[in-house]
């Protein structure tokens, strides 16, 4: 179990609701009627902020979580001050606090923005790219990749332009990949080394990279992504504040993700 804000939310919620409610039995218990103006303070506080935590509680859980980017491992898609919000019921609805999935929906796609609980400390969450799929064999060699035999067709852009926090990716070399039918921008650093190999995708797993290859670690270097630790779809950018940029990037407010 991690004590993250989720549980810690559905203790205020249990918590609040117990006082609350305990109160009305005991008031039923003695035939008295609720008077508003005579509760307690305690009771009045409760009364006043469990439908709020309930109402948030529900919200994280089965709609849409938000998340902050803190680093530039998904740069130039996403970049470092984005707040993003992430779909928390497209790969199924899952139990808050506990996380086990109660009803399966969709599965992950090749393309996919996706948060997930890092394999080697579940506490910390992590937001990569969906490359490989369950069964799948990815071969990544000289920054290209190769899906189940097939090359991933990359396209230059140019030089890329940094700036902000990512002002230091200024220069690296910015490529459209076409991931089997889904475009999306990534950056790559001449010269610098990462890891290479052939990586066999097992059943009920996920292989996943940063847009920003060079400076991702991901799962070319702890493996790969199980199917319960996925927390949801990125799929909205509805806040950008970078203060070693202008502040609030007015841009890149409401940016669908892809």
């Amino acid at each position: 179990m991690d004590y993250d804000f989720s549980f810690f939310l559905a203790v205020a919620t249990l918590v609040t609701g117990v006082i609350w409610g305990g109160y009305l039995l005991v008031l039923k218990a003695r035939g008295e009627i609720f008077d508003e103006e005579h509760e307690p303070i305690l009771v009045e506080y409760a009364r006043s902020f469990f439908p709020v935590v309930l109402i948030v509680l529900l919200l994280r859980s089965f709609i849409a979580e938000p998340f902050r980017i803190p680093s530039a491992s998904m740069m130039p898609t996403l970049l470092i001050g984005d707040f993003i919000l992430v779909n928390k019921f497209t790969y199924g609805i899952r139990l808050p606090v506990i996380n086990k999935k109660i009803i399966e929906l969709n599965e992950p796609k090749r393309g996919d923005i996706v948060v997930f609980r890092y394999p080697k400390d579940p506490t910390v969450d992590y937001i990569k790219r969906v490359i490989g799929l369950p069964g799948d064999r990815v071969a990544y060699y000289d920054k290209k990749l190769h899906i189940n035999g097939q090359p991933i067709n990359q396209v230059s852009l140019g030089r890329y332009q940094g700036v902000g926090q990512g002002e230091d990716m200024t220069g690296n070399e910015h490529l459209l990949e076409d991931l089997t039918g889904i475009e999306h921008s990534i950056l790559i650093r001449s010269g610098a080394l990462s890891a290479e190999g052939v990586y066999v995708v097992p059943e009920g797993n996920y292989f996943v990279m940063g847009d920003n290859r060079d400076n991702s670690n991901d799962s070319r270097y702890w493996g790969t992504v199980p199917e319960e630790n996925l927390v949801g779809q990125a799929f909205f950018i509805w806040m950008s504040w970078d203060w070693q940029y202008k502040g609030v990037n007015l841009d890149r407010i409401g940016t669908a993700l892809k």
